[in-house]
């Protein structure tokens, strides 16, 4: 492995890392709010800055990592600076990192179980664009009354895929998605109206 090609993590890994997982705990609290998680020193091609910020904040040597295919590229990056484990499929995963284009079905993650909820996956999704104030309606907990959010690059199938995992309260996955600096997340919890 040559380390000189792999690029820089977080500038300040402590602090930088906290930076992030504030603005990931603001953007799933407040499903919808749109956030700015910034990003490494060096981000690697094609993966967006707050999905890689996010991946560096999250993961761990006790932390398993499914990449989609457009994104397996960034696993040597993200296995060297965090120590997880890369795995070959969904249903091992602790976290999922993936690009709108390769979205699978959210039944193939790892939803946790009525006892233990929180052994579901963690999937972070970058899309091209993300706004708010426009596009799809949400409601739910964390939500007063409803908010609007723009998410670009969602295919149809992803709201059955939503509305399959909402179903399975209080198991189910957690989404973040992500484009350039931004981040908005998804609980399991959050009723989408397109």
């Amino acid at each position: 492995m040559n380390l000189a090609r792999l690029g820089a993590g977080f500038s300040s890994p402590v602090l930088d890392s906290q930076r992030t997982f504030r603005g990931a705990l603001e953007a799933l609290s407040r499903p919808g709010r749109v956030v700015t998680a910034g990003g490494p020193a060096e981000v690697p091609r094609n993966v967006a800055e707050s999905a890689c910020a996010l991946a560096l904040a999250l993961l761990d040597q006790d932390t398993t990592l499914w990449l989609s295919p457009l994104l397996a590229p960034v696993g040597g990056y993200l296995r060297f600076h965090t120590g997880c484990r890369l795995v070959s499929q969904e249903a091992e995963a602790d976290f999922a990192l993936l690009d709108s284009a390769e979205l699978p079905s959210l039944d193939l993650f790892r939803c946790g179980s009525d006892e233990y909820p929180d052994r579901s996956a963690t999937v972070i999704v970058q899309v091209p664009t993300l706004e708010a104030g426009s596009g799809l309606r949400l409601s739910g907990p964390g939500i007063r009354g409803s908010v609007r959010v723009a998410i670009g690059g969602l295919h149809e199938a992803f709201f059955l895929y939503w509305g399959r995992n909402r179903a399975l309260f209080p198991r189910g996955i957690d989404v973040f998605f992500a484009c350039g600096p931004l981040l908005c997340g998804l609980p399991r919890t959050t009723r989408i109206e397109v």
